[in-house]
């Protein structure tokens, strides 16, 4: 019987069986290499709350990608915790009731090896309607297109977080671990590699979608879960029949099926469903039956009112690749159908045309012109085409410069119009993944404007101009350009506090065994600067901040141990770029005695008392205090 390996292993997934064992090495225990989840399925091993899973057939008819998602809450998430410590048992550290980062890690190593074992529960068959007992295509894991990937497993800033570096053997240097108690919620997610192009597969359908086929899914043990299954684009595809079966009889109350056509024509099948632990270990199973055979009756698109009139401007980016000239959220409100509906659209100018892609956003290929009129009409997944059209002209109303390189507080943007409208109010704007910059305004008319484009709020490293421009009779316009733009890093800057009235730098304690400094730090890019002091050959990172300001406190303990009554600090501030600049100072002891030039002369009353002297008196109190101070760091 197999022991809990893949327990762990689920609960990396998202959502499955319940725990099996492992193979033991003869002499190191567990041996994670050797993965055997064959059997089983995301449910077997644990529950969860709620879960997505988007499964879409690619354009081969013979590969798919399946993401998913599942949320584990409160108890059960540390339940989960519990099963991936559990599968540790036998290795430094594991099955001890805390989970570390380590375990982690180890888990998404092996995860995709114990996936690639497991039913996906998902079968196609060509033909007439199927409701079981026939030979399903099954669909099955691929392991070298699996990703996993987990969050808040390990829970950052919990009350009990601790190191495990140098608390179990072969842990690594920034080994983090909670107890396997911690209630924290966290999600589980399997998705396709970026770089493969797919993580499941099933054997090729013949006829490639152009016939009826029937998809069935096991849904068994599945308590609350979405599943989108989308298909590529076929003419006329559409879903004719559903149902839900519980133990082969129909209980279409368990859940709903409902298909919803993308505006670029293929066809996505939305499962919503449910199953009460108590009803196991009955079977359930969802049907639903693909078609292309047109409907009985089906009604044309119209236009609502709410889409522009004859001639408004289209602006986009002309570079002759195909991009996004109008997108759904723009277009949503524009026509109606009772199925889906998209844009047909006919160019005038030769090597101009355009398609809709499933987000229902209209993508356009450009010429040779610099614009080109096209005249619009809507169409249906079963194209049925409106009577009423409209005419729209298609172009780039401004193209953007500057010379390439690398730039500090701002960079100058040429703006040159293209005369597609008489004037454009432009807001050009540095940008920098989700970050984007200080706007500044043009009116631009029909000559070149030059203008500076502050790079405030941008992090070192290159960035992109983002433009937005309005027009009468145009669209709202929203581009962003790549200039090959950089900014230049600018070093952090650190300053240390001085009290002029005391001629001091450092603040003593009370017990004189440490003193405080504080002072400024700032990145003149925004960005957060991380801060250390080094004094005695000891480094400390114990600031504590408040906006630019920091204060940190120092033991002597190391520095009296070298016998040094003077203290040379460096305080180094690194950017988020690792630029490094530091200050340094040297605080003085104020407690220490200086004797140089002066002896003790006062022999006779010492030799009579037989005191030890004053000098060997304090010598001794030096090196009790040195060695206390030692302890006391």
């Amino acid at each position: 019987m197999k022991r809990r390996l893949c327990a762990v292993l689920l609960a990396i997934l998202m959502a499955t069986v319940s725990l099996t064992n492992t193979t033991m090495a003869e002499d190191s225990g567990r041996q994670m290499e050797d993965v055997d989840c064959s059997g089983y399925t995301f449910e077997d091993l644990f529950e969860y709350d709620n879960a997505v899973f988007m499964f879409e057939i690619l354009d081969d008819w013979a590969t798919s990608d399946l993401y998913a998602n599942s949320w584990v809450n409160e108890s059960r998430a540390a339940t989960v915790r519990e099963n991936l410590d559990g599968l540790f048992d036998g290795f430094p550290g594991g099955n001890n009731s805390w989970i570390s980062t380590d375990e982690r890690d180890a888990v998404r190593s092996i995860g995709a090896k114990c996936i690639a074992d497991m039913y996906t529960r998902i079968g196609i068959r060509e033909g007439l309607p199927h409701r079981g007992g026939v030979d399903w295509n099954d669909v099955e894991f691929v392991e070298d297109g699996i990703g996993l990937e987990e969050v808040n497993l390990i829970p950052e800033g919990h009350p009990e977080e601790r190191s495990c570096s140098g608390r179990y053997a072969f842990a690594s240097a920034d080994c983090q671990e909670v107890p396997v108690t911690a209630t924290n919620n966290l999600e589980i997610s399997m998705f396709t590699l970026e770089e493969e192009t797919h993580n499941t597969r099933f054997n090729k359908l013949p006829n490639s979608g152009n016939s009826d086929f029937t998809v069935a899914m096991n849904v068994t043990n599945v308590t609350s879960a979405t599943m989108m299954f989308t298909f590529p684009f076929i003419d006329g595809m559409r879903m004719a029949n559903w149902t839900i079966l519980d133990d082969g009889v129909e209980n279409l109350g368990a859940g709903s099926i409902e298909e919803i056509f993308l505006p670029d024509g293929s066809v996505r099948v939305s499962v919503d469903i449910q199953y009460d632990k108590a009803d196991y270990p009955m079977i359930r199973n969802i049907f639903f039956d693909m078609t292309t055979t047109p409907p009985d009756t089906n009604d044309f698109p119209v236009w609502t009112g709410n889409e522009p009139v004859d001639d408004t401007i289209v602006p986009m980016i002309k570079d002759g690749s195909e991009v996004v000239a109008i997108t759904g959220e723009t277009m949503v409100d524009w026509a109606s159908d009772n199925d889906a509906w998209g844009l047909d659209c006919q160019f005038t100018e030769t090597g101009w045309s355009s398609r809709m892609n499933s987000d229902g956003d209209l993508l356009v290929t450009s010429g040779s012109s610099q614009s080109s009129d096209a005249t619009c009409h809507l169409v249906d997944p079963y194209g049925a085409t409106s009577n009423a059209s409209h005419t729209w002209r298609f172009g780039q109303p401004a193209s953007f410069s500057a010379a390439a390189g690398m730039f500090t507080d701002s960079v100058e943007i040429d703006s040159t119009p293209s005369l597609l409208v008489q004037n454009l109010a432009v807001a050009i704007s540095a940008t920098q993944g989700s970050t984007t910059g200080v706007a500044t305004n043009v009116n631009l008319g029909s000559t070149t404007s030059s203008d500076s484009v502050s790079l405030s709020g941008i992090s070192p490293g290159a960035f992109m101009i983002h433009v937005m421009a309005t027009s009468p009779g145009m669209l709202d316009w929203e581009a962003e350009f790549d200039l090959g733009l950089e900014k230049r890093n600018s070093l952090p800057v650190v300053n240390i506090d001085y009290d002029s009235i005391e001629g001091t730098y450092a603040t003593w304690s009370s017990d004189q065994y440490s003193f405080t400094l504080t002072g400024t730090a700032v990145d003149p890019d925004g960005g957060s600067v991380t801060l250390s002091a080094v004094m005695c050959d000891e480094t400390s990172t114990g600031f504590t901040t408040n906006g630019d300001d920091w204060s940190v406190t120092l033991s002597i303990a190391n520095c009296v141990a070298q016998g040094l009554t003077e203290y040379y600090v460096v305080i180094t501030a690194k950017d988020s770029v690792d630029a490094i600049s530091s200050t340094d100072i040297t605080v003085p002891d104020p407690y220490a005695t200086d004797n140089s030039g002066t002896e003790n002369t006062d022999d006779t009353s010492e030799e009579e008392s037989g005191l030890p002297s004053i000098g060997m008196f304090a010598s001794i109190v030096a090196m009790l205090g040195a060695a206390l101070l030692a302890r006391r760091d």
